[in-house]
């Protein structure tokens, strides 16, 4: 779990950095990718995996909640949400788009809090019956 989010830091970091088109990443340049407003790069794909990704999560809780037959928000709906918009605000942050920024920027905090009390509970003891 741990690398994942060293990885998804790592991400948004890139993203961030000293950004000029085009950009240089070793050998690597990004920026030969984007040379038009519909040209198609590694920017994009990162984009359609984190709308990909934050979507998911939608049909997660579906299918959980069709299965027993009560509104349910599973575990991995958490988990979808913190990967998708982690890369959704680096995509966000590359396109230097301020509203988009600010739509991903603190999503996280909350999934992460969420997943905070899902650990919680489940280790507190459960009350002794009376």
């Amino acid at each position: 779990m741990d690398t994942f989010f060293m990885l998804a830091i790592g991400v948004v970091m890139l993203a961030a950095g000293p950004i000029s088109t085009p950009w240089q990443l070793g050998p690597f340049n990004f920026g030969a990718f984007e040379a038009g407003p519909w040209a198609f790069g590694p920017w994009h794909m990162i984009g359609f995996i984190g709308l990909g990704t934050f979507s998911a999560r939608f049909i997660i809780q579906w299918i959980a909640s069709e299965r027993r037959k009560q509104s349910v928000i599973p575990v991995s709906f958490w988990y979808l949400s913190i990967i998708g918009s982690l890369l959704l605000l680096a995509y966000a942050l590359r396109r230097r788009d301020p509203v988009f920024i600010l739509s991903y920027l603190f999503n996280s905090m909350i999934y992460l809090r969420n997943l905070h009390f899902i650990r919680r509970n489940k280790s507190e003891p459960a009350p002794a019956a009376e």
